[in-house]
C-alpha cells in the first residue's frame, strides 16, 4: 500500500466549492478501466461463473435471515437474565448489520439478481431493519458511488459541523478532538437514521443540497409500510411483553451496536490517509482523472485475506472492486481483486490495500486528528 495525500484546501477555492457547485465532469475513460472491463468480462466467460443469481448468494441469504429471526425471537420472547438480553441484543445487531452489507446493499445496486423484482424484493431488506431502500438508492447509489470523496457532493462524507472528513470542509474548533468522540457519534447516527434522515429527506425533497423527486404510488407504500413494519418490531411488540425502558433501552443497545458497525465499515474504505479528496476544477466541476480512476484513487480494500470478515461485510472489505464493478455480486469480489490489482499495476494506477481492519482504523484514527489540526487545515472563513 503506497500512501498519498490529498493537499489542502485554499479557503477561498473550499469557500467556492460549497456556495457555488457545479456539475461534476470526468474525463473519458481511460485505457486502464477499458482493458479491466475486457479482463473481467474474460474472467466470467472462461469460468462460466454468473455475475448476479449465485446460489451461494440466495443460499447466504437463508441464513442471514434465519439469524435475524433467531435472534429476535429468542431476545424478545425467551431472555430470562440480564446477560442474556446483552448478548442476544448483540447477536440481533450483528444479524441486523449483515442483512444491510449482504442483501440489500447487492439488491440496492442490482447486484443480486439479473431480475429486477429480486433486486428490488432484496433491497426492501433495507426497510425491515430501519432504514429506506428508496433514500438509500438516491443517496449511497448515485451521490456517493458516483462523486466519491468529493466534498458538498458525496454525502457519505457529509456529517454537518460535527465532523470533518475532508480537507475541503470547513474545520471548526471542537474538530481538534473529533478522533475521539466522532467513536461515540457514530452509534447514535444510527438512531438519528431510524428516527429522522429518512422521513426529513422524503419531507424536504433533499438529500443536503441535492434535490430528489419524492416517492409515488408503490415506492410510497414501500416507505410507509416498511417504516410501519420496523417500529412495530422495533417497539411495539417488545413493549407488549416488557417494560418500556427495557424495551427502550435494548432498542438504543441494538442500535447504537449497528449505527458503529455501519458507520466504521464504511468510513475505513474512504475516509483514511491514504484515499485521495480531489477538488474539482471550480470554473467547469472537471475531475483530472477518469471516472474509474477517480474510484480507485478515493477508495481502500482492507482485510482482504481474511475470509470470515468478507462473508459478514458481504465483501465491502473489497470496496475498490466493489465501486468499480457494482453490479457484480460481492461473492466474486476476492478473485476480481487480484484482476484490478494486476490491471493498476500494469498502468500504474496506485491499488490503495489495509491488510486488516485494525490497520484500517488506525489510519481512520488519523485521518480524523489531522483533519482537526488548524496548522494542517485552516479555518474557512465565513466572509
Amino acid at each position: 500500500m503506497s500512501e498519498s495525500k490529498s493537499p489542502v484546501a485554499p479557503p477561498k477555492a473550499a469557500k467556492a466549492l460549497r456556495s457555488d457547485p457545479k456539475p461534476i465532469r470526468f474525463t473519458r475513460d481511460s485505457p486502464f478501466y477499458t482493458d479491466l472491463k475486457k479482463t473481467v468480462a474474460t474472467y466470467f466467460e472462461s469460468t462460466g461463473r454468473s455475475p448476479r443469481d449465485c446460489p451461494q448468494m440466495y443460499i447466504k441469504s437463508a441464513i442471514i435471515f434465519a439469524w435475524v429471526i433467531g435472534s429476535y425471537g429468542l431476545l424478545v420472547f425467551g431472555a430470562t437474565a440480564w446477560w442474556h438480553t446483552i448478548l442476544l441484543s448483540g447477536s440481533l445487531a450483528l444479524s441486523i448489520t449483515a442483512v444491510g452489507f449482504n442483501i440489500q446493499h447487492d439488491g440496492s445496486h442490482r447486484a443480486y439478481s439479473r431480475h429486477n423484482w429480486i433486486n428490488r424484493l432484496t433491497a426492501m431488506g433495507l426497510d425491515l431493519v430501519g432504514g429506506s431502500s428508496f433514500v438509500w438508492e438516491k443517496k449511497h447509489n448515485t451521490l456517493h458511488h458516483t462523486y466519491t470523496n468529493i466534498a458538498d457532493y458525496d454525502d457519505d462524507i457529509q456529517v454537518g459541523f460535527l465532523g470533518r472528513f475532508s480537507p475541503h470542509q470547513k474545520r471548526f474548533a471542537l474538530h481538534r478532538i473529533q478522533h475521539f468522540y466522532m467513536w461515540v457519534l457514530y452509534g447514535f447516527l444510527g438512531i438519528k437514521w431510524h428516527l429522522f434522515d429518512d422521513f426529513h429527506h422524503v419531507a424536504v425533497g433533499k438529500i443536503n443540497s441535492h434535490p430528489f423527486a419524492r416517492p409515488k404510488r408503490k415506492d410510497l407504500a414501500v416507505f410507509i409500510g416498511g417504516k410501519i413494519v420496523f417500529f412495530s418490531f422495533a417497539f411495539l411488540i417488545p413493549m407488549l411483553f416488557h417494560p418500556i425502558w427495557i424495551s427502550l433501552a435494548i432498542y438504543t443497545l441494538v442500535a447504537c451496536t449497528v449505527g458503529v458497525l455501519i458507520s466504521v465499515v464504511f468510513q475505513l474504505a474512504h475516509v483514511v490517509e491514504s484515499a485521495d479528496f480531489p477538488l474539482p476544477e471550480l470554473s467547469t466541476g472537471q475531475v483530472e482523472s477518469d471516472w474509474a480512476v477517480h474510484q480507485v484513487e478515493t477508495t481502500v480494500d482492507f482485510s482482504r485475506r481474511n475470509p470470515l470478515v468478507t462473508w459478514f461485510l458481504g465483501g465491502l472489505n473489497f470496496q475498490v472492486e466493489h465501486h468499480l464493478f457494482p453490479r457484480i455480486c460481492h461473492i466474486h469480489y476476492p478473485r476480481l481483486s487480484k484482476l484490478v490489482e494486476e490491471a493498476c499495476a500494469k498502468h500504474g494506477i496506485r491499488y490503495n490495500d489495509h491488510g486488516s481492519i485494525f490497520s484500517g482504523i488506525n489510519s481512520h484514527f488519523r485521518w480524523l486528528k489531522q483533519m482537526g489540526k488548524p496548522d494542517l487545515c485552516p479555518v474557512i472563513p465565513d466572509n
